[in-house]
């Protein structure tokens, strides 16, 4: 099983090969270094795919039978030869503000530093007229928080589903209510990934990891995200949530909420304060690569698409 070698990235890792062990599999953890790992240039910069093409590679090469990505990491292209296995049960999508003084994104002063390294996070701060400065940065867990230990930034924000999985939850000064900023599309989520041509293994990790909840949530969200990328250049946030509704006879039935927001008039670095067209709709859970194309055509249609700046990833 191929995955980087951070310790987030790690944990993550370790929680499907446990899954795998206690179904009676014997699992080998393999390290692979990503071009993303070996750079510190924004994210912006170097590009999607900097942190999952040497784990696909691997694959590819038979050096592993398994890849574990964070699934906001994947471009969204299908790679040739490569399947989704399976999408695990996702942890809490939402953003988190880690501040001095135990300070939430309100309390921050006007002036007030926050660290983050995505266009999409710094479009959403800024468009919430607090007049933060927002601060581009990379680096580990450890390296952001410390930044604000050590007082180099008044706050940051970082997925909290890493500070979960880490047992970090505890520094979290505030979780960030999508209403303020929606995540990336897939944040929280991984995706696992094995050779098309493997279809033994393709069915152990489905049977034993799937999650079809978190597959359906993330299959709408990544499908905005991939629509919008043909006529969109902007910073995107989305999220999808599974809800029970009632049928018109009065039954149960599932469905997907979808939210997405896409930042208009910026590109979410420059110091004109974005505007933030956002739209929502609802669809069966079965429909899910509907939903996302029509939501994102729906962005588009707003105005998502008259955007300037160079093309962006929406983490």
């Amino acid at each position: 099983m191929g995955t980087r070698g951070s310790a987030l990235a790690l944990t993550q890792t370790e929680t499907i090969a446990d899954a795998l062990r206690r179904a009676g599999q014997q699992v080998e953890i393999v390290k692979v270094t990503t071009p993303g790992d070996r750079s510190s240039a924004p994210i912006a910069e170097i590009g999607v795919g900097v942190f999952t093409s040497a784990l696909r590679e691997a694959l590819a090469n038979k050096q592993v039978d398994v890849a574990v990505h964070s699934y906001k990491d994947l471009p969204t292209a299908p790679e040739p030869g490569i399947v989704l296995a399976a999408v695990p049960v996702r942890e809490d999508p939402r953003d988190a503000l880690i501040a001095r003084d135990g300070l939430t994104l309100a309390e921050l002063p006007a002036g007030a530093t926050v660290g983050t390294g995505s266009v999409r996070r710094s479009a959403q701060v800024r468009a919430l007229g607090l007049g933060l400065e927002v601060v581009p940065i990379r680096g580990n867990i450890d390296t952001r928080v410390r930044k604000v230990h050590d007082g180099e930034l008044d706050a940051i924000i970082i997925a909290r589903a890493g500070l979960a999985r880490l047992g970090r939850v505890a520094e979290i000064t505030e979780t960030l209510d999508p209403i303020q900023m929606l995540p990336a599309p897939a944040q929280g989520a991984l995706a696992v990934e094995c050779r098309a041509d493997d279809v033994d293994i393709e069915h152990l990790l489905q049977s034993i990891v799937d999650d079809e909840a978190a597959r359906a949530a993330v299959t709408a969200e990544r499908t905005m995200l991939a629509t919008l990328e043909g006529g969109c250049n902007a910073p995107v946030g989305g999220l999808a949530e599974v809800v029970e509704d009632l049928n018109a006879d009065g039954s149960i039935v599932e469905r997907i909420s979808l939210r997405g927001v896409a930042a208009a008039g910026g590109d979410g670095e420059s110091e004109s304060v974005p505007v933030l067209i956002r739209a929502s709709a609802v669809a069966d859970k079965s429909d899910a690569e509907r939903l996302g194309r029509e939501l994102a055509v729906e962005l588009l249609d707003l105005g998502a698409g008259a955007l300037s700046g160079p093309g962006r990833n929406s983490r």
